[in-house]
């Protein structure tokens, strides 16, 4: 899976030292310079035996004034749920910064119900590049546009966290497993483009950005993580935010087959890796 990682450079021109005010209060509200982040995507045991690909993606958008990341699961049933991932992941996070830089404000409902209104005319307009009949749209849709969805939004005053469907969060040390939907069902954000009351943005954390030391946003996949390590080395460790590879080397390593003799009935004990689904994680922390 392609990580994508968009880190514009906003910065203003030098401030003479008259506006030494104003610079200060811009520095005060430079998310950019604030926070830093690290990320991971590995494919899971059962997609690798399967011989399917990774139906994970992440996207990150890191600018001065707001900072938002999302990771997308795609339908396991889906025949090519990582396209819908992929074009999932980007289109969030630009629908999301299309409204912060419209002034919209993430503490008002209409931020969210705007975002779901932009979100599912996106996809009708990517729908009907198919022109086909009702029918064919639907299987087209199944097979590419369903996934879930886990993200964040950090402004100067605010941070909030969101989800459409299963995955993890964890806000300041405080882990949430947001558990599978009945018969594995969640509400996918495309079920909207035949009943829009179907769906919505859940908001699962709003707290001052004051307060922020940290954030993870993972999909369901991390579930078999959490049972094997602790969760919280990802934003306490700087060794993943000095090597943007680390995450994913860290996942790859408890994903391998290993193979150890056991001397006692001289025979090879083969340990298969630990992540049997797709896993990908986004942490945001506070410069330290």
């Amino acid at each position: 899976m392609q990580e994508q990682v968009e880190v514009p450079d906003m910065r203003s021109p030098q401030i003479p030292d008259l506006e030494m005010q104003n610079e200060i209060q811009n520095e005060i509200q430079n998310l950019s310079s604030q926070f830093e982040y690290a990320c991971g995507s590995i494919i899971g045991r059962n997609h690798v035996f399967a011989s399917k690909n990774n139906q994970d993606a992440l996207r990150i958008i890191l600018w001065d004034q707001f900072i938002t990341a999302v990771v997308c699961d795609g339908c396991g049933s889906g025949k090519h749920s990582e396209v819908g991932a992929k074009i999932g992941s980007r289109m969030v996070t630009d629908a999301i910064a299309d409204l912060v830089n419209q002034g919209l404000a993430i503490s008002e409902p209409d931020f969210w119900d705007v975002l779901k209104i932009n979100l599912l005319q996106k996809l009708k307009d990517f729908v009907a590049i198919s022109n086909e009949d009702p029918e064919s749209v639907m299987e087209f849709v199944n097979n590419y546009l369903l996934f879930t969805i886990v993200g964040l939004v950090i402004t100067p005053s605010e941070t909030v966290t969101f989800t459409i469907g299963d995955g993890a969060i964890a806000v300041n040390g405080k882990l949430t497993q947001i558990p599978a939907y009945p018969d594995n069902a969640p509400p996918y954000l495309a079920y909207g483009l035949y009943r829009p009351d179907a769906i919505e943005f859940e908001i699962r954390d709003r707290l001052p950005t004051a307060e922020v030391e940290s954030v993870l946003i993972a999909t369901d996949g991390i579930d078999d993580l959490i049972a094997v390590e602790e969760v919280d080395q990802f934003w306490q460790e700087d060794r993943y935010f000095k090597n943007p590879d680390a995450i994913r080397r860290k996942l790859s390593m408890l994903n391998r087959e290993e193979f150890k003799p056991d001397w006692n009935k001289r025979e090879l004990i083969k340990r298969s890796g630990v992540l049997s689904d797709d896993t990908t994680l986004v942490v945001i922390r506070k410069k330290r």
